[in-house]
């Protein structure tokens, strides 16, 4: 038999591209957008940091819901109290998101807006929200100002006058209390008797008290019996201390300015809405 002829295959190179096909193959080249890839990126990435910055701890949404303060707010989260879309949530510290639907026995609940009152407390009033005596307190003056839960940001004593901050804005309110914040306070201080020159030079230089050392920022004699004093203490009834050590009754005691706020066209026992400057001016100090 014959054998059949093997087929004889022949693989011819490939024809070199003419110019005008070689034009056309560079033309398809792929284009690389780097930098639309790295705005995309950058895009991605803020929104990631907004929605951080946007996210609240669950006891503080449930305190500016109005529902209660935060520490009670963490007794409702460890009971088992509180739901987060639907499910109960027992961790502390939870984060919640704008998106995320908080109920506490069934209500849902809201966020509040911050609300920034500046009250010019009048004498015989405590500070405080409530009072188990009946007695006056600084939020019957406040009572029409919103609906928002407020607080009052540290203590006036009770025959104390003059400025007070009640907010429900928590971080705020904790940085201004804060003794390492060393807000600047001025006071009015009416003296039962004229201060002799003695004592105001040794209030200058500063007093020893049971507490410790205190001294004035500044301070200067408006009257015989009559003083003005800068001072960013908060210790508990610091300044009545001040003049008792000295051998002097405070007859009248009035805060004129608070952390850069004044009594300026607020009479006695009114209020008003801080504006949206001054709001940023505190928040700013209190960064810096």
């Amino acid at each position: 038999m014959k054998k059949k002829k093997e087929d004889a295959r022949v693989y011819w190179p490939k024809k070199p591209l003419q110019k005008k096909q070689q034009e056309e193959s560079k033309s398809q080249t792929p284009t690389y957008r780097f930098k639309s890839f790295a705005e995309k990126k950058k895009n991605i990435r803020k929104n990631e940091v907004q929605e951080q910055k946007s996210t609240i701890r669950l006891n503080r949404f449930i305190a500016n819901a109005g529902v209660c303060s935060r520490r009670e707010a963490d007794e409702l989260i460890k009971q088992g109290a509180i739901k987060v879309n639907g499910k109960v949530v027992t961790e502390m510290g939870y984060q919640v998101k704008p998106t995320d639907k908080v109920t506490y026995q069934g209500k849902l609940l809201k966020r509040e807006k911050f609300v920034y009152v500046l009250l010019n407390k009048p004498k015989n009033c405590i500070t405080t929200t409530e009072d188990e005596n009946e007695r006056r307190t600084v939020m019957d003056f406040v009572k029409d100002a919103c609906n928002e839960r407020i607080y009052p940001v540290g203590r006036l004593d009770r025959n104390t006058t003059g400025l007070l901050l009640l907010t429900n804005d928590g971080e705020l309110a904790k940085k201004l209390s804060h003794p390492s914040s060393n807000i600047k306070k001025v006071y009015q201080i009416t003296l039962h008797k004229p201060i002799t020159e003695e004592d105001f030079r040794q209030l200058e230089q500063g007093l020893e008290l049971t507490d410790g050392f205190i001294k004035p920022d500044a301070l200067v004699l408006l009257e015989p019996n009559v003083l003005g004093m800068e001072l960013h203490s908060g210790r508990n009834r610091i300044v009545r201390r001040m003049f008792e050590h000295l051998g002097y009754e405070v007859t009248k005691l009035d805060r004129t300015m608070y952390a850069g706020l004044t009594k300026k066209d607020l009479p006695r026992g009114k209020w008003r809405y801080l504006t949206q400057q001054e709001v940023i001016r505190l928040k700013f100090l209190m960064k810096t």
